[in-house]
């Protein structure tokens, strides 16, 4: 069976506890697109863990992850975070991880490129919102044919890639020295650098494709992770405002290596309010002012799992979310941190926008999205602890009656609602996975 997690919204709406909770029956665990430009924060018996580039199923020792052929992979950050959860406990060797031998790197002049654009458009009041890790650039030069892919670390004594590496160096020595006027970085440390990176890990880099291939026809689980939401698809996303790669569910099989299976499932994961990391139009930040949503913020620990970044937040958006969804052709939905809004005597939800007077009949990311006003209904708050309640029936009718809500405005049955962080917090409502 085939299945994909993905984001609704804009990220960050919890799709790391529902992959570990999935990685549980799960043979193998993939990640298709992005980089370590986003985390999924996961917390087990061993504590809390924030992962960038691992998919969530390495605290799974049963478990295979693969990173795809539509990843970008800064190899430093991958071996930093490996070592930090080897020091937790967690296994990791190329028994349970492999890498796409078709994987982009993200080689270390992207890094270097993403701070300075953003520094000089940051000065004129222009910037992106980068996380600044070079995951922009690292994409752009895999589209130019200029960077390296993780199977050509295999083959680094090879007049074809070394002659490829001065042709890569040769223009971005030019692109540094001209528009940033860095100094020029040397042919000899650039192929150190390959070579310490082939050294750690060529164990790990193979044809991921033929391997998940091998583990679709023999019929085993194999779970596709998405990092971020449908808002920041680089072609269906709130434009430019976006991540530099497909977060869709389309794309999970091609990113993940085999373009020609088609997935049974699409977890699609929201969360019971919004959040937003980075710059762009995010109307739910206005709909009841800042004191309300810092409020919201601490008592959901709003803060980005990549950088650290208190999130913009706000009530539900079913706007966006409507639109999130048919992105995603979810099958499956999955509604996260419910128990965050526990403490509120009534809680908002945006259930329409309006510009210049109108009603926006419509989610539309091409659309003056900085100027809408959102329209908010006021929903009944439970005023309890909901985290002990073990099943769809303990929970109080008022969160029952929120989830109702969400469903009629959204089209579509939630069938999975987190009540609290830890593994166990949940509660099923429908048929599930």
């Amino acid at each position: 069976m085939l299945t994909a997690v993905t984001g609704i919204n804009w990220g960050d709406e919890g799709k790391g506890r529902v992959i570990d909770l999935l990685a549980e029956n799960a043979d193998v665990v993939a990640r298709y697109q992005g980089g370590n430009n986003a985390g999924h924060t996961v917390v087990t018996a061993q504590g809390k863990f924030i992962l960038n580039l691992l998919p969530s199923g390495i605290l799974h020792p049963d478990v295979v992850c693969v990173l795809g052929a539509g990843m970008v992979i800064d190899l430093d950050h991958l071996a930093g975070e490996m070592d930090a959860i080897e020091q937790r406990g967690v296994k990791v060797g190329p028994e349970n991880l492999k890498l796409s031998d078709k994987a982009t790197i993200s080689m270390p002049w992207h890094k270097v490129q993403d701070e300075l654009e953003e520094d000089r458009l940051a000065k004129k009041g222009t910037a992106f919102g980068s996380t600044r890790r070079g995951i922009a650039y690292a994409y752009s030069d895999k589209y130019r044919k200029k960077t390296l892919r993780l199977g050509d670390l295999l083959h680094l004594d090879e007049k074809r890639v070394q002659d490829r590496l001065h042709m890569i160096l040769d223009s971005k020595n030019m692109e540094l020295a001209g528009c940033y006027r860095q100094e020029p970085m040397s042919y000899d440390a650039l192929l150190e650098w390959c070579r310490m990176q082939a050294g750690q890990f060529a164990p790990y880099i193979c044809d991921a494709g033929a391997f998940l291939q091998q583990a679709h026809d023999a019929g085993k689980r194999i779970v596709l992770e998405a990092q971020l939401g449908a808002m920041r698809d680089i072609d269906y996303g709130i434009f430019p405002f976006t991540s530099s790669s497909n977060t869709l569910a389309a794309y999970a099989p091609l990113g993940a290596g085999i373009p020609n299976c088609r997935l049974d499932h699409v977890v699609g994961v929201l969360k019971a309010y919004s959040t937003c990391v980075g710059a762009g139009p995010f109307a739910a930040e206005n709909a009841m002012g800042e004191a309300w949503n810092e409020q919201l913020r601490r008592a959901g620990g709003e803060y980005g799992a990549a950088t650290g970044r208190p999130r913009r937040v706000g009530p539900f958006d079913c706007v966006a979310s409507r639109y999130g969804l048919a992105c995603q052709g979810a099958d499956k939905i999955a509604l996260t941190k419910l128990d965050v809004l526990s403490s509120m005597k009534e809680i908002p939800v945006i259930t329409g926008y309006k510009l210049d007077g109108k009603e926006v009949p419509r989610f539309d990311p091409l659309s003056d999205l900085e100027r809408v006003q959102p329209v908010v209904t006021m929903l009944p708050g439970w005023n309890k602890d909901i985290s002990g309640c073990a099943s769809w029936d303990a929970l109080p009718k008022e969160a029952k009656a929120y989830v109702a809500f969400l469903e009629k405005q959204l089209g579509h049955e939630i069938q999975f609602v987190s009540t609290g962080a830890e593994r166990e917090k949940f509660v099923l409502k429908g048929e599930w996975l």
